[in-house]
């Protein structure tokens, strides 16, 4: 396995990193792992853990470290650009990392989430690539995976009003739910419905306003577990309770999942 890191911009402190393959002569899927963290940092070795996962499956994989807020106030859409620039990255390089350019999926979670599911609703707005210094074309994801994702400041995180100033000056703007339409790409989304922190209502406005659009949707909601949980196995537990083996199913599905779309 091979790791590199790629700086994204000059004014920025973001960088992507991956983990690739290279057994064989195949052109591997792309997964970009978007990590939470409050937008305030990523947790390193959960994001790592992550990556390494869908790695061990077959996919060339990375994470993304995107801006937080003590770097960039207000923050959005900074980080939503950071993502479309990965992708970007991703397809200039595909060749030289050997990926299939057709086959990239995004997995946000938490507030990484957030971000993948702004930029589901966002890849062709002309804002976001001009920021970018992209095309559609270039930054449109194959599919995108949401893990207990921020959806909107409405729907109960966060509750600090000063919070909320850091990310944006606008809340409708950054409201992923209110933003979805019919150029969504196929969404796979999960979460807890006991989750304390983000109100599972975020994931499930989400995934109505997405089969609204006709956006191929999956949807699963754990009836156990906390937030934060990651990959919910013994490689990502934080602490009792965060080792589930039933909340740990989602990776097999959505992995079920992307095969079907491919």
């Amino acid at each position: 396995m091979k790791i590199i890191t790629q700086s994204l911009a000059t004014d920025s402190a973001a960088y992507l990193q991956g983990y690739l393959r290279e057994d064989g002569d195949t052109a591997y899927p792309a997964m970009i792992i978007v990590p939470g963290g409050s937008y305030t940092h990523i947790p390193e070795q959960q994001a790592e853990d992550l990556t390494l996962a869908w790695s061990a499956r077959g996919f060339q994989a990375f994470f993304l470290r995107y801006s937080f807020t003590g770097e960039k106030q207000p923050l959005l859409p900074a980080p939503v650009v950071e993502l479309a620039q990965s992708v970007a990255t991703i397809r200039q390089h595909a060749a030289d990392w050997r990926i299939d350019a057709n086959r990239i999926t995004v997995a946000g979670f938490s507030v990484g989430g957030h971000i993948v599911a702004l930029f589901n609703d966002l890849w062709h707005d002309d804002q976001i690539n001009g920021l970018a210094g992209t095309q559609p074309d270039q930054v449109k994801p194959n599919a995108v995976i949401l893990g207990y994702p921020v959806i909107s400041s409405k729907l109960g995180f966060p509750t600090d009003q000063q919070v909320l100033a850091s990310w944006s000056a606008d809340v409708d703007s950054i409201a992923a739910d209110e933003l979805v339409n019919d150029q969504n790409v196929p969404t796979f989304i999960w979460g807890t419905a006991a989750d304390p922190l983000v109100p599972v209502q975020n994931a499930l406005s989400y995934a109505q306003a997405s089969l609204a659009h006709h956006v191929d949707t999956d949807l699963h909601i754990f009836h156990h577990g906390p937030h934060g949980l990651a990959l919910a196995n013994h490689v990502t537990a934080w602490k009792p309770g965060t080792d589930l083996p039933h909340v740990a199913h989602w990776m097999d599905l959505a992995n079920e999942w992307l095969d079907e779309l491919n």
